[in-house]
């Protein structure tokens, strides 16, 4: 008891009274999900402030008298007059694999009921890409379970490949596949959904979850309703999750769906921020919002971990404008794009995806060789039948070996056709190439042939076949597959 009063008393003595300066700012303005504040001289952009209420908001904007921010929370209502002070921290977000499986908000609070998640680490949303002396060359393959992707347009683990076409062509359903893929393949999938109403973003956490695909999945939402600094900052909150399993020698793949939605809550900050508005009414930085972004997904070399990060970032056009503003931005940041057409999704042609404007930059360095050799001429061979056919629609008379590449030509396309939510094994990749290439499914008719494809794939699964089997055994089950059919 005589120690715990000697603490006490040595306390008080040695208490001094001393002035303590501090910064103190005050709202001058409110609306529209940003804050206009006068004083706080030394704050930084993209810093933390603090509300007298509670409420948090993040420096935006930089001014002579005034300074802008974006609000992050909002607690008992923001008023003119109300005191702001620093927090004394830029923004971050909690890391960690107690995330995985779980819906959070772009701050990794979590939106699916389930109790707080317990991660402590954390990592800055933004931070610089990493230098050229860490990065390495792109080798390994990603497998989407997308027939056309996999074969003709692949892509490598560090890529960064676009996903670009009008609404409602299947450009999510290809993300969602190539998430869903990456069941059993120790790789961790971060999903960044961005603008979407709430029955949409409920469709895709529930289609992960009949998968088993949400068990190594982070979903980060910014929902349509959300503040737009919520909807600016999710694809930053998705990119700090990835790259921290990516500095931890893990392989990570990260969806931005979308980034148009994103260059639109951009602008509408800045125009509401009374930056100077270009072309499309888009601030002049815009381009290297984008590129700090995705410069962010890289493949390091073993000596800085050996991880990769691998982004799928989709935009939209309309009415197939490519030259528009923000998909030249991202084609040009990109290592190459998949391209969905609305003709060839009118036609039936599942998935639109249009061979000929589509293109991988990196991927075939990383594509399995046997794989590569399997595929060499199939693009060349299906862009040629394309232009035939349309040669052929004028009626006139075709010799034989132009009637020949028709035939092979309409049963490729028949076999390329597949299914939303059925992402297939590059096994499956195999066996269909080798069967189209070698001339196996020649005497059956299109729908027949591609009819015949899971059998295929089941056979090939249960001779345990792998990529690195002779070419000799994988003809040998398939026509053993394929006279068991007849």
């Amino acid at each position: 008891m005589n120690r715990a009063e000697n603490r006490m008393r040595l306390s008080k003595d040695d208490y001094r009274f001393a002035l303590r300066v501090s910064e103190r700012g005050e709202v001058v303005g409110i609306g529209d999900g940003i804050a206009w504040i006068r004083g706080l001289p030394s704050v930084q952009l993209d810093e933390l402030i603090g509300f007298a209420d509670g409420s948090t908001g993040l420096v935006f904007q930089l001014g002579r008298d005034l300074l802008g921010a974006i609000l992050l929370t909002e607690k008992h209502g923001i008023t003119a007059g109300m005191a702001v002070t620093h927090v004394g921290r830029k923004l971050a977000i909690a890391t960690g694999d107690t995330l995985l499986g779980r819906v959070v908000d772009p701050l990794a609070n979590p939106l699916d009921g389930l109790p707080p998640h317990t991660a402590r680490e954390v990592r800055n949303l933004e931070a610089p890409a990493p230098p050229l002396i860490e990065r390495d060359f792109v080798s390994e393959p990603l497998y989407t379970g997308c027939r056309i992707v996999d074969a003709l347009i692949p892509i490598g683990k560090g890529q960064r490949q676009l996903i670009i076409g009008d609404d409602g062509l299947g450009k999510s359903s290809l993300a969602l596949d190539a998430v869903i893929n990456q069941a059993g393949r120790k790789l961790i999938c971060v999903m960044v959904l961005i603008g979407q109403p709430r029955a949409a973003v409920a469709a895709t956490v529930d289609a992960l979850r009949n998968a088993g695909a949400l068990d190594y999945t982070v979903v980060v939402v910014a929902e349509a309703n959300a503040l737009p600094g919520f909807r600016y900052l999710a694809p930053f909150a998705g990119c700090a999750l990835a790259e921290h399993w990516m500095r931890c020698g893990r392989d990570v793949l990260v969806v931005y769906d979308d980034l148009t939605r994103h260059a639109q809550s951009y602008r509408e900050l800045s125009l509401l921020l009374r930056r100077p508005p270009g072309r499309e009414a888009y601030p002049g930085d815009i381009f290297y919002l984008h590129s700090r972004l995705l410069e962010r997904s890289t493949v390091l070399r073993p000596e800085f971990g050996g991880g990769s990060m691998t982004a799928l970032p989709i935009i939209e056009t309309r009415q197939g404008e490519l030259a528009a503003y923000i998909p030249t931005n991202l084609i040009s940041i990109t290592d190459g794009q998949i391209y969905f057409d609305a003709k060839l999704f009118a036609a039936g042609t599942l998935p639109a995806i249009d061979i000929g404007r589509s293109v991988s930059r990196i991927g075939g360095k990383a594509q399995h060789p046997a794989i590569k050799t399997a595929a060499a001429r199939i693009r060349l061979d299906y862009l040629q039948f394309l232009d035939l056919e349309l040669f052929a629609r004028f009626g006139t008379r075709l010799d034989a070996a132009v009637e020949d590449k028709l035939r092979r030509g309409r049963l490729l396309r028949a076999l390329l056709k597949q299914d939303r939510l059925a992402p297939l094994p590059e096994q499956a990749h195999h066996a269909w190439l080798l069967a189209y290439g070698e001339g196996l499914l020649d005497a059956y008719p299109p729908q027949a042939a591609a009819a015949l494809l899971p059998k295929l794939c089941a056979a090939v699964a249960a001779a345990g076949l792998t990529l690195d089997d002779a070419k000799e055994h994988w003809l040998a089950t398939l026509a053993t597959s394929l006279a068991r059919q007849t």
